[in-house]
């Protein structure tokens, strides 16, 4: 995540920022910019300090307070370039819905920046009967009724709003014996199997047969294989050669497993990066400081990420246990894993090459549903 700051006064903001904690100017992020702008009023219409031309309106998601992304005045539809992918949001008429609600957008916001960022094709269902969106759903009242489960079917993408509940995520990743788990985490994770079907299963035979090389053959029976890794736990040498436990279950859920590494990598190394953070990770005297990764969303390679993110980690996990917390990134990126991420690395770079060559064909919005 890039650093942001204050057209009008410099104050450095976060990406969530409404308005400016010092100036108290209201604040619209642009996405086709990637910049979080300081914003007057002209009528029913906003007009951006560092763009004075420039006319906008908010998403119509901020009217609920989940959304501070902006809208060209005279773009179609009503919602951002984030919001219009949403097909189901939560119940609103329980207060405590909209809460969970607002922290879910504040994570689904922070995927769409990188997608944004690495120029990824990002159809809506209007678009391509596979396209992407998301259904934000609570569990039903009737305790017999089967639960929301969090998941991905052809493109959408459905996450049980009780993530949002900071005890209940606590409990269920400790029921599943995970190192990590958060709302940004399930987001990048299932927009994986996104990607998956697009980019793997929908391109070139050369990218299935090198996924089907260094992931396996994903077309062992999905359902077995997870029953399977329930009722006898993960295979004891993952860590040899996966990032995760559950990565081990089949190949799908190794690549977006993967995949939301990736992720998190890149923006992380962006963030330290827009923060000029160098490190030196040597005890030994006269070793040369590691400098930050200029541009981690349009590096080389993964080599490149990587040379950046090994002292990286070394230092925050370090700093998270001088206060007392668990370690930042709890996982070994051993190389048979890394070969994975440079994988992802060029999926990722092929796919946005791509989009930018066909820049320029019009997007359409579509109607966000409220829940039934």
């Amino acid at each position: 995540m890039q650093l942001f700051e204050c057209q009008n006064c410099g104050q450095a903001l976060y990406f969530e920022n409404r308005s400016c904690e010092r100036c108290g100017h209201r604040l619209g992020y642009v996405a086709a910019q990637q910049s979080l702008v300081a914003i007057e009023p002209e009528g029913e219409l906003w007009r951006p300090l560092n763009d004075p031309g420039a006319r906008y309106r908010f998403c119509r998601n901020a009217d609920h307070d989940v959304c501070n992304w902006l809208v060209a005045a005279d773009a179609p539809g009503d919602f951002c370039e984030a919001c219009r992918h949403n097909r189901m949001i939560p119940d609103l008429s329980d207060p405590a819905n909209l809460l969970r609600w607002r922290r879910l957008e504040d994570a689904r916001h922070r995927l769409f920046y990188s997608l944004i960022q690495f120029g990824l094709p990002l159809a809506t269902r209007a678009e391509h009967p596979e396209g992407l969106a998301f259904d934000m759903l609570a569990d039903p009242e009737d305790p017999d009724a089967p639960k929301v489960l969090t998941g991905h079917d052809a493109g959408l993408i459905t996450i049980n709003i009780a993530e949002a509940d900071d005890a209940e995520r606590e409990s269920r990743r400790e029921g599943m014996s995970e190192l990590y788990r958060t709302l940004l985490g399930h987001f990048r994770h299932e927009v994986g199997h996104y990607y998956w079907d697009r980019l793997v299963r929908d391109g070139d035979p050369g990218t299935l047969a090198r996924f089907r090389e260094l992931f396996g053959d994903e077309r062992e029976d999905y359902a077995e294989a997870l029953q399977r890794h329930y009722d006898e736990g993960p295979r004891p040498d993952w860590r040899d050669s996966h990032i995760s436990a559950y990565a081990s279950s089949h190949p799908w859920e190794d690549f977006a497993e993967t995949w939301a590494h990736y992720l998190h990598i890149v923006d992380t190394l962006g963030t330290a990066s827009a923060y000029g953070l160098s490190l030196r990770p040597s005890v030994s005297q006269g070793e040369p400081a590691t400098p930050p990764c200029a541009d981690p969303y349009r590096a080389p390679d993964i080599e490149q990420l990587m040379a950046a993110w090994t002292p990286l980690t070394l230092a925050v996990n370090s700093l998270n246990r001088s206060m007392g917390q668990p370690d930042l990134y709890p996982f070994v990126l051993s190389p048979p894993v890394v070969t994975k991420l440079g994988f992802v690395h060029r999926l990722i770079r092929s796919a946005g090459e791509a989009a930018g060559r066909g820049a320029g064909e019009g997007a359409n919005h579509h109607d966000q549903l409220a829940p039934a």
